[in-house]
């Protein structure tokens, strides 16, 4: 049986997170023996984690390892794993961690990977921290065997920024929980009134830069103002939220945009609406916009997304689409093939690590 030590930092909330617990729920541990490794004991989501998956926690790393030479602080940092085990394959999961790099190359190990979630070349011209840890991390890309994006589009920003044109590249996408979203879609949502008279929308993530809510509110407040009948219902929570209430407040929207905040089960309230909407800046593969597949929402996402999602076909303009949008009858996709398809890349992955 082959063995993988996957390193993670928490399991908080965010759609790495997310990701990762789906891909840890979906994994045949009678095919494969999987040990996680996690900095921190923390979680959001609630679930019991298959019996036989090990979780382990490594000892708390100083902030200032974050803040060194990658070098150094592979040099300096130790950790304990499972005694006696030679893993087939070690993932670094998280990709920004320190901890998580450390400890994927410095476990025994034949063969070492790194997820990328997103575009590098975005992110660093948008977020001031993750430029700083960057330059302390990026000594570490040389180490590792194989690159993991979870898109086709995210190999070339990666290789620009980090100069590692020469690396194996490998594209495996997100699994998606479907009998999860089914099951939970069956729920009576709490404090949700709808009005079936109306087009209504739904958004869901995380409110910060990157998920461009401030886009999404510009363009539904254009279309507002062509019909009245539209709504908007923004599931998530965030350090952008503030602002943005008083965006929806300036633009005259605010009796048509209501925010939920964090839901442990977004999916009840999805699966009530009309269509899901996304304006992202950037993503790696939008998790939300596969899981409005699955609930079967009619999409509507900016063109950029297109890039990230494989199929997705979006709008050339949001705000006039918003404006033309009818309701429709809703397509489920139990996505059986798209996540086999992932599992079976994992199991290959781990044959590969000779």
């Amino acid at each position: 049986m082959k063995k993988i030590a996957i390193f993670q930092s928490e399991l908080g909330v965010g759609g790495i997170q997310k990701s990762l617990v789906n891909l840890l729920r979906a994994i045949d541990y009678d095919r494969v023996q999987v040990d996680l490794y996690l900095s921190k004991d923390e979680r959001f989501w609630q679930i019991e984690f298959p019996e036989k998956l090990n979780i382990y926690y490594l000892k708390p790393t100083p902030r200032i390892c974050s803040f060194i030479p990658f070098d150094m602080a592979k040099r300096v940092l130790r950790y304990d794993f499972s005694p006696g085990v030679e893993y087939d394959l070690a993932i670094d999961f998280n990709s920004y961690q320190c901890s998580c790099a450390v400890g994927a190359l410095t476990v025994p190990a034949k063969y070492r990977v790194m997820w990328i979630h997103n575009d590098v070349r975005v992110k660093l011209a948008n977020e001031w921290k993750y430029r700083i840890l960057w330059f302390f991390f990026r000594q570490k890309f040389r180490y590792y065997d194989e690159f993991v994006p979870v898109s086709r589009a995210l190999i070339e920003p990666f290789m620009e920024m980090s100069g590692a044109r020469d690396g194996k590249y490998r594209v495996i996408q997100n699994v998606i929980n479907v009998a999860e979203i089914h099951e939970k879609e069956r729920e009576d949502p709490p404090d949700l009134e709808l009005d079936g008279n109306c087009m209504n929308f739904v958004a869901l993530g995380r409110l910060c830069h990157q998920k461009g809510y401030d886009i999404m509110l510009g363009d539904f407040a254009a279309a507002c103002r062509r019909r009245d009948d539209l709504r908007l219902y923004i599931i998530g929570d965030g350090p952008d939220e503030a602002a943005l209430k008083a965006q929806a407040a300036q633009l005259g929207i605010e009796d048509k945009v209501c925010f939920l905040g964090r839901r442990s089960n977004p999916y009840c309230y999805m699966a009530r609406m009309d269509a899901f909407i996304s304006t992202s800046r950037y993503e790696g593969q939008p998790l939300n916009i596969m899981e409005a597949m699955a609930v079967g929402l009619p999409l509507y996402c900016t063109k950029n997304l297109e890039s990230y999602t494989e199929g997705l076909k979006g709008c050339e303009n949001m705000a006039e689409a918003l404006a033309a949008a009818q309701k429709q009858e809703k397509k489920p996709d139990d996505l059986i093939e798209y996540n086999q398809k992932i599992l079976n890349s994992i199991y290959e992955l781990a044959g590969d690590a000779k």
